[in-house]
């Protein structure tokens, strides 16, 4: 209440530039109005002694919605709007609004969260039941349960949508908390600015934006990797976070232990709490998606179509969802039926039943390269540490047990002259997973993304 008492000149104001309302209109009928009270989300707004019956029909009709929107729009609140006039005040009781509302309107904006992605909308299958329990305990119990929490999986699995589920569950059930939701480009981005002003007072406002923060969550932490400032501000913030008891969680691509060039007291400290991973839905969870997202539909859609666009699009939920919506778009701007033909018609530019994927040396390094969060070049390089051996011994192992290409072209691809590397590369490669469980999982990890099932 307060908030918009204090503010109710500005609302008045921002009424008259909005809808262009002249000087005459605006001093007969807006700026003599004054904020009574709020009763049951409505806020009372009084009409003078000086007005008349007959002003508070008009005022009531004509300018009712303006203040309605323009009090929506400034404040985040929906609230109703009721005129009445000085001498009948007394009939509507203050009733104060209340604290948590407005502390969940104000904590949510500052939380960089997407309210379209909650926990009932997220469709839970064999590949994500794990990390979809983790998240919905964290949300009950921020910063008692598993912290920090560090879900893993490719792109376009439900990540996002699952973090943000969290967020938006600690909010809707907490009001007073203050949760922030930044990507590692965002906190990067922001560590820059803070170098690049220079001054205490920045630093000191970018320590206060993430370390007073009940809940922090950092989306696709892979990114903040090898950036010695920012790497350097995660942690120490990351160590103030999780001292107090706050909650933190975490995504990336890969699990920590698969993250090369990651430090020791990164990877000990994301460890700490639980780590749980997306997988690739299966058949069954991907036409469940479908079905979820037709519910928004008012139209019927065939089985057929559902199973269509689950048996072709197998390994990205994004690229999934979105066939869906071209075939609907497609269905209303030609004015036809939804039918299997006429998806077959709206993806063929994306689904191509009859085509298998290439696999190519040059294809493999590319993807052994984004795993282990290294580029071609690395790989190709002369450089001699483990960081970079393993990923170029592996690129020899997969081209070798993948393709047919030679061993004098697959010593090329990884920047190698002689072919008794490979040969060597493929051998140790061969001995790791023998001997070495985490090896083998990786190099299964690696076969999914170049083959997807």
């Amino acid at each position: 209440m307060d908030l918009i008492r204090e503010n109710w000149v500005a609302i008045k104001e921002a009424i008259k530039e909005e809808y262009n309302i002249t000087d005459i209109s605006y001093k007969t009928w807006v700026e003599p109005l004054s904020f009574y009270n709020i009763t049951d989300n409505t806020i009372n707004i009084v009409i003078s002694k000086e007005q008349s019956h007959h002003a508070l029909s008009y005022i009531s009709s004509k300018y009712k919605n303006f203040f309605k929107v323009t009090i929506s729009e400034m404040f985040g609140v929906d609230y109703e709007i009721n005129f009445i006039m000085e001498n009948d005040k007394d009939d509507f009781s203050v009733s104060e609004p209340s604290t948590s509302n407005l502390n969940f309107n104000e904590n949510y904006e500052n939380s960089n969260l997407d309210s379209k992605y909650k926990f009932d909308t997220f469709v839970v299958g064999s590949n994500n039941r794990f990390a979809h329990s983790a998240a919905l305990a964290v949300a009950e119990s921020p910063g008692e349960l598993y912290n920090p929490l560090f879900i893993y999986g490719g792109p376009g699995l439900g990540k996002t949508h699952l973090i943000h589920s969290i967020g938006n569950y600690i909010l809707e059930n907490n009001p007073n908390k203050k949760v922030l939701y930044v990507t590692s480009e965002d906190f990067t981005n922001d560590v820059i600015d803070s170098i690049r002003h220079g001054n205490p007072s920045s630093m000191s406002e970018l320590r206060d934006k993430y370390r007073t923060v009940d809940v922090l969550i950092i989306d696709d932490v892979q990114f903040i990797i090898g950036k010695e400032s920012t790497q350097e501000e995660f942690f120490h913030t990351f160590n103030v976070l999780h001292s107090a008891n706050k909650a933190i969680i975490i995504t990336s691509d890969k699990p920590p232990k698969d993250m090369v060039t990651l430090e020791e007291r990164f990877r000990s400290r994301f460890e700490w709490g639980l780590i749980a991973d997306i997988q690739v839905p299966d058949y069954e969870t991907r036409v469940a998606i479908l079905k979820k997202q037709a519910e928004k539909i008012d139209k019927k859609i065939d089985e057929d179509i559902f199973q269509y666009i689950a048996s072709n699009i197998k390994t990205n939920i994004r690229e999934l969802e979105g066939a869906f919506t071209k075939i609907i778009a497609f269905a209303k701007l030609n004015n036809v039926e939804l039918t299997k033909e006429l998806a077959e018609e709206a993806l063929k530019d994306v689904i191509y039943p009859n085509k298998n994927k290439e696999i190519t040396s040059t294809s493999i390094l590319n993807t052994v390269a984004e795993h282990y969060n290294l580029s071609p070049d690395d790989i190709k390089s002369k450089k001699r540490n483990a960081e970079f051996v393993i990923p170029r011994q592996v690129v020899m192992y997969l081209c070798r047990t993948l393709t047919e290409d030679s061993l004098s072209y697959i010593s090329s691809i990884v920047g190698k002259k002689d072919h008794t590397t490979v040969i060597n590369g493929y051998d140790k490669i061969k001995g790791y997973m023998e001997s070495n469980e985490d090896m083998k999982k990786t190099i299964e990890i690696i076969i999914k993304k170049i083959i997807p099932s």
